[in-house]
This record gives structure tokens, sequence and C-alpha cells, in this order.
């Protein structure tokens, strides 16, 4: 199985490897502070535009189509202990593919800042529930007001919010933050809050974003920007803050570093949410330890000499004949495959549209023909990705219903007429023994159709005798697709693979210096239409260092996000995102590989863990908001309740 590469936008995880600017966001502390907003009855006006979620009214959290699962005087979430004991310290490995650091500001583009910075130290305005979906509960926000006609966002501060310095939250550290990150921050912020139209300071408490457009995705979006204080950097440029330890709000601050490879944080005594219900039961350990391994194989032997305690294992025949032997047999090691119900985008080799070669839909059908899905996925572990949104509703099934035809109608003329018809299915090879040579035999005729004709050497040509030339790159490992480069050799093409570091490579997808990658697109809960929109819209993609790593340019898939942002009814979004999993499945712009419905771990012994599991989290990243650390945050060391551990 290859890496999960995440291609989401850091406001929502920790590991980002390229978005950038796309539009400019105005934002700005007004000149003269506008009244605080008053709280509104509890019913909206008549001539405000419905919603998706509640408007006009303070509110303790903020739901997309159904109401909160948790009311305003909840105590604690379902998936969590809130008597979990504190104490021990819990050792890590590199969450990701991030083998070594140099920073600790995350959210500026130079350099590689550790994931645990955004999980564990940075804190934004409101925090995900791990069990409904997309909806937000207020953190250094106690309350948030939505405008009626959704162009506005105000959220209330916690009087009791402090920063790692002591030095209380305020409105100004709000709008400090958002300025630095969209001005000075890495280039894809300026995509994600693109539809903000400004940022004021209310008053201390208060702080109020306006929209350019009523659109949920702003409101969902501006609640996740993270909060620090003025004073980190000492009044340096925020792309100049590297080193600065960080002056935030997180559980955890920064006890010792050695850089490259080496990270400690210590929970803070003095956390100002600990006993919020947003927060009770989690961050129990007393000490997270980081220790950065480059090479995957060491890291599994470190793992089975104690040197850090919970595996998320990413090779599916690894996780199968590896996590095996007597610590596992004696109960030292325990091996767990926890199912998670979030929906999965795309992992799928992403073909750069900008190369000749590709431009072709017919080459392009043809390279998904060559993939074996079966012979890849021996272990059975995965599941086949036949749509965008995998694992939910939102996946395209049978013939357009008619709220999907009248999406697409307008764009009859420039879509591939399968969009019109039957559901995308990814081609199979096990439906009969000679299913491949079949498959084979078509993408042969599709390569021919498109101009492509076999050569006396075997290798197909164009009719400038050009040959058909497909260089996979890659910073982890090359020589796992052995089936899939036999099969496009069959075919007559020159298929091969480039091993790089990652900085390099980082570096080429930026600039879209590649044929193809293999990109993660992340998880939700319900489809979002600002991810969407930074892994397909047009406007990104002549932007170097944007998300859009396929170079699509489609009026249709433009319009159909749009129309996911502006759903206000489950329907809606239903049938926006049904239509545009037709759209990007059947144009081939990518070669679907697999998705998974489960997190595989082992983990040492010694963890206690909640009753109840969550339904959205990911064990040790946080690819989105969506799938937050749930053991990192909620598990607890059996020995600080007096239980028996297991000891390396």
């Amino acid at each position: 199985m290859t890496s999960m590469y995440s291609s989401q936008p850091a406001a929502r995880v920790a590991c980002v490897w390229a978005l950038a600017a796309a539009l400019a966001c105005s934002a700005g502390v007004a000149a003269t502070k506008p009244d605080r907003p008053a709280a509104a009855p509890s019913t909206v006006a008549a001539s405000a535009p419905a919603a998706p979620v509640v408007t006009g009214r303070w509110l303790h959290a903020v739901s997309a189509y159904t109401p909160p699962k948790y009311g305003p005087d909840f105590t604690h979430f379902d998936y969590v202990n809130p008597q979990a004991p504190k104490g021990g310290t819990l050792r890590m490995s590199n969450p990701d593919r991030r083998s070594s650091f140099d920073k600790y500001n995350p959210y500026t583009l130079k350099g590689v800042a550790p994931a645990a910075m955004t999980m564990l130290v940075f804190e934004p305005l409101c925090v995900f529930a791990m069990d409904e979906p997309q909806t937000f509960y207020g953190l250094l926000a106690e309350s948030i007001y939505l405008a009626p006609d959704l162009m506005s966002v105000s959220f209330r501060l916690r009087p009791q919010a402090r920063f790692s310095d002591g030095s209380p939250v305020q409105a100004a550290d709000v709008v400090h933050s958002f300025r630095q990150i969209v001005d000075k921050g890495h280039p894809q912020y300026k995509i994600m809050f693109a539809g903000v139209a400004n940022v004021v300071a209310v008053d201390d408490a208060t702080v109020r974003f306006s929209f350019k457009e009523g659109k949920t995705e702003n409101v969902f979006a501006v609640a996740d920007v993270p909060v620090f204080s003025r004073k980190w950097g000492g009044g340096k440029p925020f792309d100049q803050i590297v080193n600065e330890w960080p002056i935030a709000t997180g559980p955890y601050a920064l006890a010792k570093a050695d850089m490259p490879r080496r990270l400690e944080l210590v929970r803070r005594k003095d956390y100002w949410a600990a006993d919020l219900p947003v927060r009770r039961g989690h961050f129990n350990f007393e000490r997270i330890v980081y220790r950065m391994y480059k090479d995957n194989d060491v890291r599994r032997e470190a793992f089975k000499a104690g040197e850090f305690e919970i595996l998320r294992e990413m090779t599916a025949s690894q996780y199968v004949r590896g996590h095996r032997g007597p610590k596992w047999d004696d109960g030292r090691i325990k091996k767990r495959v926890f199912e998670v119900q979030t929906g999965s985008m795309f992992q799928s080799f992403n073909f750069n549209l900008r190369r000749k070669q590709f431009q072709d839909i017919r080459v392009r059908e043809a390279l998904n023909l060559a993939w074996d899905f079966e012979a890849y996925n021996k272990y059975r572990t995965f599941r086949r990705a036949d749509s965008l949104f995998a694992n939910s509703e939102f996946a395209a099934d049978g013939t357009p219903s008619p709220d999907e035809l009248k999406l697409l109608e307008p764009f009859r003329a420039e879509l591939p007429a399968r969009v019109f018809g039957p559901a995308y299915r990814a081609p199979r090879t096990d439906v009969h023994p000679n299913a491949l040579r079949e498959n084979l035999k078509r993408a042969a005729a599709l390569l021919a159709e498109a101009g492509w004709k076999v050569g006396d050497d075997g290798w197909v040509r164009n009719a400038d005798g050009e040959t058909l030339d497909i260089e996979f790159l890659e910073p982890n490992s090359v020589g796992r697709f052995s089936e899939f480069e036999r099969n496009l050799k069959l075919l007559g093409v020159r298929y091969s693979e480039r091993l790089v570091d990652f900085a390099l490579y980082r570096r080429r997808l930026e600039s879209f210096d590649f044929d193809t990658v293999i990109i993660v697109e992340g998880k939700f809960t319900l489809p979002d239409p600002a991810d969407l929109e930074a892994l397909y819209g047009s406007k990104g993609a002549d932007i170097e260092g944007a998300n859009n790593f396929k170079g699509i340019k489609s009026a249709a898939v433009d319009a159909l996000i749009g129309h996911i942002a502006r759903a206000t009814t489950m329907n809606e979004l239903r049938a926006a995102a049904r239509a545009l999993d037709r759209v990007v499945t059947w144009n081939f712009w990518q070669l679907p590989m697999l998705y998974a419905n489960t997190e595989p771990i082992s983990y040492w012994n010694r963890f206690g863990m909640p009753k109840t599991v969550p339904k959205y989290f990911q064990i040790d990243s946080m690819p989105d908001v969506h799938s937050l650390p749930w053991p990192l945050w909620t598990w607890w060391d059996l020995a600080a309740e007096g239980g028996a551990a297991a000891k390396p």
C-alpha cells in the first residue's frame, strides 16, 4: 500500500505539501469598530435566504443540515472518558511522510514543521466533533453568531482563554493570526480564505468575519482559523518566524527539541480549557515525545524494540506478515483494526493534464484499464475506488436522478456522453479468468484510436514518432507497482519510476513538474466545497503551488462545486455531489487506486481507551478536521490509574 499522501489544505490538516495563492484576500482591522452584534430573535426573518445551518442567534455549536448532537449543557463528548487519569509519557514516531523538521511554524511556506504543532500546540476558534458530520463546537469561541444571510459570522471569545505565556486571548489576536497566515503564510491560505472580505475586532472579546458571498463553506473555514499570540516572533515578519517557540493556546507546549529528529512536548498544567465540555477527557499524557525515522523498515523495528508505542501501518503486506511475533503472542503488543465511517476522496495516480500525453481521454482510460486492483489487493485489505466520494451516500449510483440531470444538462456539450449514463465503475479483473486480457485489449484499441501505434520495437508511438512515456514521481519507495508496470509494457507504454528526496518532491509538486504522482485527497463527513475547489477548481490549474495537481479546467466542475457550496438541503447537496462524481470519474483525470475504511494499528498494551469509538477519526495524524487523532487526544496511560502496562 502506498503512503497516504494527504493534499488537504493546512488550515484543516497538519500535512500539506503543495497549495498556493490564487485569489487575493482582503483582511484587516477596521479603522472604527462597529457595534457588537446583538443577540437576535430565535427565528430568522422571512426574507432571509434558506440556509443549511441555524442563523440569527448566538449558538454554542453549528451543524450543517441537522441539529448538533450535543446541546448547550452537554458535559463531554461520548467518545471520551471524562474521568481518564492524567500522567505518563506517550512515545510516538513521525505520523506522516515528514521524516525531519526544521521549524516550529506550521503556517508558512518554507521549511517543514512537525505534525504535532497543529495537533497539540495550536488551537482554532472551534473544534469539530468526531461522531457527527460537519459540526463544530466553540473552543476559543464561547458562542457563534451567523448572520441570516450568511454574509458574516461572529465569535465571542471565552474570557478564560489563555496563551501559554498566561496572557488572555483577545479578538485582536484572532485578527492578527488571520492576517498573518493569509498575508505572510503559506500561499494556500489565500485560496482557503478567498471568500473572506474582512475581519474586524468588534471589541476585545468579539471578532467578526465578513464574506464576499453567503456560503456555509466560508463559515466552516473560518471556524478552523488557528490562533496565536501577537507577541509570537517578537515583531518579526510572520514568514521569518521559524525557530521561535510558539505562544499558543493548546494543551501542550514545547519542552525540548533536537532538530531535525526529536521533539518533546509537555502538558500545560495551566491549560485553560481542561474542564470545558469540548476538552474534558482529552490530553491525558503528561509528555508526548516524537522521534522521526527516515526509513519505514527501521521504524517498524524501532516499534518492536519499544522506542515508540503506536504504529499505524500503511503497507498491507507488512500488517499481515510483519505485525506478529512473540510480543504479539504474549500480549505485550496488541493488534487491532478500527473501522471508520469517514468518507474517502480519491487515492489515485494523478495525471498531469498539462503534459501532452495525457490530454486525450482515450489515453487516460487506457491507463485505467491497465490497473489490476485485484492483484494489488491480494491481502484483501482495501476497497475498490469507484467514486470521488467513496464510503458515503454522496457517491454516484445508477443513472442520474432528475435533480442531477438538471445540474448536468447545461454542460452536455463539454461532457463525455457516459456522464449521463450509469455511474462509473472501475475495471475489474476478477469477473472471469480472461478479464485482465480483455481489459488490455480494450486499452490497446483506445491507444490506437488516439493515434498511438505499436512500432517494431514494441513501444507505441504517435504520428511524430514519440513514444508514450510516463514517469511516476515518488519520495518514499519504488517498485511497488510491478503488475501495473508489466501491463503498461504489454501495451507498449514506457513506464518508469523516479525516487527523489522529499524536498525535491515538494518543489516539483509545487511547480507541476511531474507526469504522475499518487495523491490522497483526504477524508470528509460532508463534501467540502473549499477542499473541492482547491483540488478541482479551474482557478488553481495555472497557479504554481496550488492543489489542482491534475490541471483540471472545467466549467462543469466549477459550477457543480458552486452548487455544493450553495446547497441548503441534504437533497441538494447529495444531487450536486453525485453529479460532480460522474463528471470527475468519467473524464478519467486520475487512475483511482483504492480506499480504506479502516485504521490498522499495533500498539503496546499500556493504554486505556474510551468505551465508545467515534465515527470519524485517524490514529496519529490530522489529515483534516473530520479525522482528528482520537488515540492521541483521548487514550491514557494504564499505569496512571494503577493498572498493569506492558513494558518494552
